[in-house]
């Protein structure tokens, strides 16, 4: 079956489109920052000593995503970040990272905080996960 277009002229649908394909912009010369994506997991001692809750140790059980960036010689008040649901853009003067997510986000209750001695951000966002037979809470 053939798709309806909005305007006979598109060339795709809009939900054929990626989200953050806006933020992709490739002629841009800043460099890409050094950074590591952590998963984070809420554990009890009824998960570590007795294995109750049937969550093991992969990212399919974890709660929260933790994105390290480094950043030196740069200002807190200089950095600029958008987080969508599957992407986080994060610019500055210097830097520039377009960082497609491993798992979608919930984007409005994000935290960043910028530890400035070690100059990392580092940016907690929670997991939106559908509920399943491991996810149920």
């Amino acid at each position: 079956s053939k798709m309806k277009s909005e305007n006979r002229k598109t060339i795709w649908n809009t939900e054929e489109v990626p989200e953050g394909s806006e933020f992709d912009d490739t002629w841009d010369p800043r460099e890409q920052p050094e950074h590591e994506i952590l998963f984070k997991q809420c554990v009890g001692t009824e998960d570590v000593f007795f294995g109750m809750s049937g969550k093991d140790p992969s990212t399919a059980c974890c709660e929260d995503i933790v994105i390290k960036i480094k950043l030196p010689e740069t200002k807190y008040s200089d950095i600029t970040l958008d987080i969508q649901d599957t992407v986080l853009d994060l610019r500055t003067p210097k830097k520039k990272l377009l960082l497609h997510l491993p798992y979608p986000v919930n984007s409005k209750e994000g935290r960043a905080r910028f530890l400035s001695e070690e100059e990392i951000l580092e940016v907690t966002l929670r997991v939106s996960r559908k509920f399943d037979f491991i996810n149920f809470a």
